[in-house]
């Protein structure tokens, strides 16, 4: 594993980036070695597509640590994100137990019995606690714009402590805390408290030149005049007002599907072919074809 310490400044941990085909900017590496060094959660925050779950995910290649991921949804309660206890196998244990009293003539320890029953072989740990368990790791704390209010208590008091309790162990702290990244679409706005735990990021869609970029990167079998071609349509997508506007995994799907039907060139033919790979709603659909002469002019 690759210690957060060895990156002594920022060109470093782009470079590194750069190696597991993530292209940052200068204000996302700076953002990203910050938090490696000052270790404070990185709080990403723009449109879907924008990259932000990837900068995770490049995150933990570059620490050649493991990424323990949690998906905020509406309703996602503490528990969920913490430690559950596995109670048929508890269930299945206490009936041994039972067995081998009834066949010995022993009479049981209640104090015994309940100890072994809360013993961590039974314990499911859950994202958060994996990630505290497993140092160092990568924690990815993702869309959490979709988790309620309790939920956001809930992170803050472990993002400042590092460490849960569990009532029947006890305290459960990270030897070296998570890297912690946070990402959210904003479809609501996250309270000023957890923002102020952490470092903040705001993400958009890259530039024509460095979505170009980023498509050469990841498909280096593709030839620049299709590179050009596909990240050029899809930034005029993104100007059409769309229900989903493209972002770069998108980008590379659209790509990758012109590469499968043997498209040397994007034209209005191969465009109309492939658009499901790039647009999702119908509405859209039909927007971008009504526009696809506009959009494919060089």
């Amino acid at each position: 594993m690759t210690a957060a310490s060895e990156f002594d400044r920022p060109d470093a941990v782009a470079a590194a980036l750069e190696r597991t085909g993530y292209l940052a900017d200068p204000g996302l590496a700076s953002a990203a070695f910050l938090a490696m060094r000052m270790g404070r959660p990185l709080f990403c925050e723009g449109e879907p597509g924008t990259g932000k779950t990837a900068l995770a995910q490049a995150l933990a290649q570059v620490l050649d640590a493991p990424l323990v991921r949690l998906q905020c949804h509406e309703g996602i309660d503490a528990a969920q994100a913490l430690y559950d206890w596995d109670f048929p196998r508890q269930l299945l244990h206490l009936r041994t137990m039972e067995a081998a009293a009834t066949a010995s003539g022993d009479a049981l320890d209640a104090d015994a019995v309940e100890a072994s029953l809360y013993d961590r072989r039974f314990l499911l740990a859950r994202p958060v606690l994996e990630a505290l368990q497993t140092t160092p790791s990568v924690l990815l704390i993702d869309e959490v714009d979709r988790a309620d209010d309790e939920f956001e208590a809930f992170l803050l008091e472990v993002l400042a402590e590092n460490s849960v309790t569990i009532p029947e162990i006890g305290v459960v702290r990270a030897e070296t805390p998570p890297l912690v990244v946070l990402t959210s679409n904003r479809t609501r706005e996250v309270h000023d408290a957890l923002k102020r735990r952490c470092l903040y990021l705001w993400l958009e869609h890259p530039d024509l030149a460095r979505e170009v970029a980023i498509l050469k990167s990841r498909m280096p079998q593709l030839s620049d005049e299709l590179a050009q071609q596909v990240a050029q349509a899809v930034h005029r997508l993104r100007g059409l007002d769309l229900l989903k506007p493209p972002g770069v995994a998108e980008s590379l799907d659209w790509a990758a599907a012109l590469e499968l039907i043997g498209a040397r060139h994007l034209d209005l033919e191969s465009a109309t072919t492939t658009l499901g790979a790039v647009l999702k709603y119908r509405e859209d659909a039909d927007r971008a074809r009504d526009a696809l002469d506009a959009l494919l002019a060089s």
